[in-house]
């Protein structure tokens, strides 16, 4: 069976491996010129399983009045006349509900540690290499109000399967040492040790690489116009090549990895699935002191800010605003990036040669991707990850290719039937 996967970012890379492992016939279809061109091209670089928990949660409808009027607001709506902004708006106020949002956390937990375990046994079998750190990620209080729900935090993540440990600021500094010179002071920290951190480019880029040594054949510069259907399937999809003229794509099932711009595409087709992109700002920047950077991946819960090592290199990355989209660059919104590393490591990195980028993820109201069926047998979706795509991709593509062949992954997350 020949499965046409539509898109060549972290997701759909994934799951061409998966298919391909499967014993499927596989080739991808993208608009770049390479793999993980777009939103896997410079995000923070967490595999974050200690935080399932979504944007839509009890607490967020209050956090963004607060934010209102913030340049660095870690999540800015910028309301647009678009329909689908506000539609989105509306269902992540829903999703906000304390069941729903309990109901969601579980789902991406059992995923996120179901990739993660996929993700291991993926580099043990194939010896990828993509800057990777498997230390775990170090979560950090500035205050001690938001220190004080840290063991609420542990214990609920352990309920999940998830293990982590409270840290005071010593403690914190003991794991890292870079945070010594941090300003201001920390309250405190969460150490979850079974995270990880890498560079979801060179990893997406890596295995194209082994995908086409292993007979998958990708279309580069290749955009898709449409999907053509005929009666209860799809016949075909069709793009415009590498050479400027229109051609049709044929296999017998294609699968949707396309992001936020997979919308479109479905819409064409009467089906209107619930993903918005969610814009998010990242700078890397070289390492000028390597002994003043940071070891270890880290989390500012206090400013949703995230950074990770990628090998020379210190990411930082943060902000969720909803903009539709725009990828443009918001001087106002990239600055607290290269501030927070000014602040928290002093010297770290060469603030001269800082390259700023943003991406947009695509998120469901309440997180939750879409993975599974579609109303025609032979069209199927996994899109809609949100800020969790690099920490979902692998079990997500897993569980992608086993629905294919007929099988249910052995995992509590609500599938598309």
């Amino acid at each position: 069976m020949h499965v046409m996967v539509l898109g060549a970012g972290v997701t759909g890379v994934s799951t061409a491996w998966y298919l391909q492992q499967a014993g499927f016939e596989v080739s991808v279809v993208d608009r770049q010129p390479g793999a993980g061109l777009e939103t896997s091209f410079a995000n923070g670089g967490q595999i974050s399983i200690s935080h399932p928990e979504p944007w839509a949660n009890p607490a967020a409808p209050w956090l963004v009045l607060r934010w209102l009027g913030r340049d660095d607001a870690p999540l800015k709506f910028r309301p647009t006349l678009d329909p689908a902004q506000w539609r989105w708006a509306l269902a992540f106020l829903r999703e906000c509900l304390p069941a729903r949002s309990r109901r969601n956390t579980a789902a991406i937990a059992a995923l996120a540690v179901h990739s993660a375990q996929c993700l291991a046994r993926l580099r043990e079998a194939s010896g990828l290499e993509y800057e990777q750190r498997t230390r775990g990620i170090l979560h950090l209080f500035n205050t001690a109000a938001e220190f004080a729900h840290a063991p609420q935090r542990v214990a609920q993540l352990a309920q999940l399967g998830i293990e982590a440990s409270v840290c005071s600021a010593a403690q914190c500094v003991a794991i890292e040492p870079a945070l010594a010179a941090r300003q201001p002071a920390l309250a405190g920290g969460m150490h979850a040790a079974g995270d990880e951190s890498g560079n979801a480019h060179l990893f997406t880029q890596a295995l194209a690489a082994r995908l086409e040594q292993a007979g998958a054949r990708f279309y580069w510069n290749t955009r898709i116009q449409s999907l053509r259907r005929t009666g209860a399937q799809i016949e075909a999809i069709e793009v415009i090549d590498s050479t400027g003229t229109t051609a049709s794509l044929r296999a017998d099932a294609y699968l949707v990895c396309l992001g936020s711009y997979g919308t479109r595409l479905l819409a064409a087709l009467g089906l209107r699935v619930p993903i918005y992109p969610v814009k998010g700002y990242s700078i890397t920047a070289p390492i000028a002191c390597a002994e003043r950077a940071p070891e270890l991946s880290l989390t500012d819960e206090s400013r949703r800010i995230v950074c990770s090592r990628l090998g020379n290199h210190l990411r930082v990355a943060g902000t969720a605003e909803l903009n539709g989209f725009d990828t443009g660059l918001r001087p106002e919104r990239i600055r607290p990036l290269t501030e927070w590393a000014r602040l928290n490591f002093p010297g770290a990195i060469d603030e001269t040669r800082v390259s700023a980028w943003a991406g947009l993820r695509p998120a469901t109201p309440g997180n939750l991707p879409l993975i599974g069926k579609t109303p025609w047998p032979n069209l199927w979706l996994n899109t809609g990850h949100g800020t969790l795509g690099w920490t979902l991709a692998c079990g997500s593509a897993a569980a992608i290719a086993d629905l294919m062949r007929g099988q249910r992954p052995a995992i509590s997350f609500p599938f598309r039937d």
